[in-house]
């Protein structure tokens, strides 16, 4: 399962985030999401809520039953315990915000692509050399794209995932400064959008973002 998800992710370049979406909308966002192309989807633990474990899990359950053609991977995983409720109900890649040796160990036992968040070098080749598949450089957003080529430069053999702040105008740059991928949310997720109804929306935009990198 690992190779197939790896691989996955390198084809198709774009992971979706959804953050904050409430289970009634889950299943509309997700197939619209779907119908533009996309065939990664990751879902986030909220850890400001007390039953993040139970409401994450069913949702990620929910999604890989509904939709198993697509990947379904676990986000701001921050503990042994997430992942394994998270594996256990269908993820199959687990994404933190941070670099924590527990949680990547346990993920790679069960068998899940594991994705640690970093932001220095050092950060950055420590998750990798720990066992992380890709590393996350978050948030990237902030960081602009004169420090995502600093750091490229001597870490380029290191594969990594751009996170925070990329829109469907700077995708492809940032692929061309040597990352293997990004995560988009709320540029795409739109929640007035899926809030007023307007799926067919999110779909169109989904399109936009598949055909920016490919």
């Amino acid at each position: 399962m690992t190779r197939n998800v790896y691989q996955a992710i390198l084809d198709n370049k774009i992971i979706v985030i959804i953050r904050g979406i409430g289970i009634e909308k889950l299943l509309p966002t997700a197939e619209a999401l779907i119908r533009g192309g996309v065939k990664l989807i990751e879902v986030t633990f909220n850890q400001n809520l007390a039953d993040t474990l139970q409401e994450t899990k069913r949702a990620i359950q929910l999604l890989s039953e509904t939709y198993p053609e697509i990947h379904v991977g676990a986000g701001t995983v921050m503990s042994v315990e997430q992942v394994e409720a998270a594996v256990m109900a269908g993820a199959r890649y687990i994404i933190s915000p941070h670099v924590d040796q527990a949680v990547i160990t346990r993920t790679k036992e069960m068998g899940a692509v594991s994705i640690p968040g970093a932001l220095t070098p050092t950060e950055i080749v420590t998750a990798y050399k720990n066992g992380g598949d890709f590393i996350k450089l978050f948030p990237m957003g902030n960081l602009g794209p004169d420090y995502a080529k600093a750091v490229m430069g001597p870490l380029g053999h290191i594969p990594m995932l751009a996170v925070g702040g990329v829109n469907v105008d700077t995708i492809q740059s940032i692929l061309d400064v040597g990352f293997k991928g990004v995560g988009i949310g709320g540029n795409l997720v739109n929640k007035k959008l899926i809030d007023a109804g307007e799926f067919d929306a999110i779909c169109e935009l989904a399109k936009r973002y598949i055909k920016a990198v490919h």
